[in-house]
């Protein structure tokens, strides 16, 4: 199975994301230099989690990204879906029906052994990443990083984070 790189993508923008300070943002274009990837690129997969809720936009020239939701909310899974769309990766076309060995519609009264398999992989996959959360990837890579790539992260995001002015946002849930 393969995902496409949006993905990736995606999920390292939300963790550094996470690493903003309260109501701050990150424009898209510094994302997209953090990342090394092109700003018109990342900015379909940043509107992609907005709008399924995993980012906030905030619009103006102090606005940008940030995290509509608090990290330990927000799953591997969430930013799949949200990036991929909802459908399985595998995808049964049902070949088996056809050729010169196909058989009528009713021999195949059961569902085609492949596609069955196939369907179990995709909920185990999914279940690792719906119990992943953002959060914990964050703490592992604290924890395993080597500590220039914490340091040059940490001062990226206080050199172009945007703060906010006090809002009425509601609380991160």
């Amino acid at each position: 199975m393969r995902m496409g790189e949006g993905v990736e993508a995606a999920i390292h923008c939300v963790t550094l994301l996470a690493g903003l300070d309260e109501e701050a943002t990150l424009p898209a274009s510094a994302l997209a230099t953090y990342h090394g990837v092109s700003q018109s690129y990342l900015l379909k997969h940043l509107q992609a989690l907005a709008a399924e809720k995993l980012l906030e936009s905030v619009p103006g020239p102090r606005g940008g990204y940030r995290l509509a939701r608090r990290p330990e909310r927000i799953s591997l899974l969430d930013v799949v879906l949200a990036v991929e769309g909802p459908r399985p990766a595998f995808r049964c076309a049902e070949i088996r029906q056809r050729g010169p060995g196909a058989l009528e519609p009713a021999a195949y009264v059961k569902p085609c052994g492949i596609n069955t398999a196939m369907l179990k992989a995709e909920q185990a996959y999914r279940a690792v990443l719906a119990e992943t959360k953002i959060s914990d990837v964050v703490a592992g890579y604290r924890a395993d990083a080597d500590p220039r790539s914490i340091a040059f992260g940490c001062a990226f995001l206080a050199r172009h984070q945007r703060p906010q002015a006090a809002s009425s946002r509601k609380e991160q849930e």
